[in-house]
C-alpha cells in the first residue's frame, strides 16, 4: 500500500518531511502523537482530529479533500503504534 493509492502527493510528503527536520515542531508532534492508540487510529473521527492538529502544527494548510485522503490512508493502514513492524514499514514508507 502506497499513500500515492491515496491521492498524496510527492510534494506534500517533502514538505512535510523537511519541516519535520525542526526538532521543535518534531518535537511538537511527538507530543501530539504521544498516547495514541490502535483504536484511535481506527476512529474516523479522531483520526481527522489528529491530522487537522498536525497540519496546524505544520504550518500546513491542507485541502478538505488532502485531508480526507490522508484520513483514508491512516484507516487503511490499520496501525498499531505498539507494534515495532508497523512503525518499522511507516518509516520505510516515508524515508
Amino acid at each position: 500500500m502506497h499513500y500515492h493509492q491515496y491521492g498524496i502527493s510527492d510534494e506534500l510528503v517533502h514538505r512535510i518531511k523537511e519541516k519535520m527536520k525542526n526538532p521543535a515542531v518534531k518535537d511538537r508532534m511527538k507530543r501530539l502523537l504521544e498516547g495514541v492508540t490502535k483504536a484511535d487510529l481506527q476512529s474516523r473521527g479522531k483520526v481527522r482530529r489528529l491530522v487537522d492538529q498536525a497540519a496546524a502544527i505544520l504550518r500546513e494548510p491542507l485541502t478538505e479533500r488532502q485531508k480526507e485522503n490522508i484520513v483514508q490512508f491512516v484507516l487503511a493502514l490499520k496501525i498499531d503504534p505498539q507494534n515495532t513492524f508497523h512503525l518499522l514499514r511507516l518509516w520505510s514508507m516515508f524515508r
